[in-house]
């Protein structure tokens, strides 16, 4: 039989048992960790003797406390030294939610993020967030603050268009898409539902040879749609769920649900690798997904 002071011993258990995981999935997770997670993979038509590493970084969401300028170049200091041939960036720097006390400005964050290198380039796309939280481009069409302040930090930011580059003679494209989830319902682009500015036929029509294709989408949603031309699309958007319990995240902002929620996915011979990002939306929780840079060895 369970007393009064066990029962009143197990309740207190509990509550303080709360209290530290609440106090780790909104303060050591989401600030004091950062992993490196690794791919290795040969993708079907990757080029014989091409190696290539992409290293990756996604969803941002500069704001602060949780992620100031001062950590999104610590972050940017780790990923210099982790030798990528080229660097690439997912989408979703601005903040994403109003649990902040200040809002970090596009100017700020991408100065930080100008201090990348690679010696092939920085390449970005565009999130969701960076359209929703521009007015202006939510009005008028784009492009958005994200786009002018990456481009004055020397980073190399795609629209729907994709590029050919060479690496020990062997060549290879990246692509990169705009956003497929851009313009929030109300706006006179669309009245009743989300639209998005993606055009995944045109940019990979811009491709002229049989080089392999990197394709850059910030949501991972269009990946049923992408052709077995394209060696790897790389993605980020869902966070990995920011709450993941046994490998299942219960909440993913995806029509597909836990489908592509994180991680390396073959579909059909084509590969997709999400990335659980780097900061937090709608809330500053993290728990079993901690923030990451993801590093890929293509060949």
């Amino acid at each position: 039989m369970i007393t009064r002071r066990g029962l009143l011993k197990m309740i207190g258990g509990g509550i303080a048992s709360m209290a530290a995981l609440g106090g780790y999935a909104f303060a050591f997770e989401p600030l004091a960790r950062l992993n490196v997670t690794r791919y290795k993979l040969t993708p079907p038509g990757w080029t014989p003797g091409l190696k290539l590493r992409v290293v990756a970084l996604a969803d941002i969401h500069a704001c602060e406390p949780w992620m100031p300028v001062s950590r999104i170049e610590s972050i940017c200091r780790q990923a210099n030294n982790l030798g990528g041939d080229i660097t690439v960036l997912l989408g979703d720097y601005a903040a994403g939610m109003n649990y902040v006390t200040r809002y970090v400005h596009s100017s700020e964050w991408a100065k930080a993020l100008g201090t990348l290198t690679a010696p092939l380039g920085v390449h970005a796309v565009m999130g969701n967030h960076d359209w929703w939280e521009d007015r202006t481009a939510q009005k008028n069409g784009g492009p958005t603050f994200g786009h002018k302040a990456l481009h004055a930090a020397g980073v190399n930011v795609y629209s729907n268009r994709a590029i050919r580059l060479e690496k020990d003679g062997f060549g290879f494209w990246i692509a990169g898409l705009e956003d497929q989830l851009a313009f929030k319902p109300g706006n006179k682009w669309q009245r009743k539902r989300m639209r998005g500015l993606d055009d995944l036929d045109g940019t990979l029509a811009q491709v002229s040879d049989g080089d392999p294709v990197i394709l850059l989408a910030h949501e991972p949603d269009i990946f049923p749609r992408v052709p077995s031309r394209v060696a790897l699309t790389l993605s980020g958007h869902t966070h990995g769920g920011q709450v993941r319990f046994l490998g299942y995240a219960p909440v993913v902002p995806s029509r597909f649900g836990d489908r592509y929620a994180y991680g390396h996915m073959v579909e059909d011979d084509r590969s997709l690798i999400v990335s659980g990002g780097l900061g937090c939306s709608l809330a500053p929780i993290r728990f079993g997904m901690p923030p990451e840079i993801v590093v890929v060895d293509l060949g």
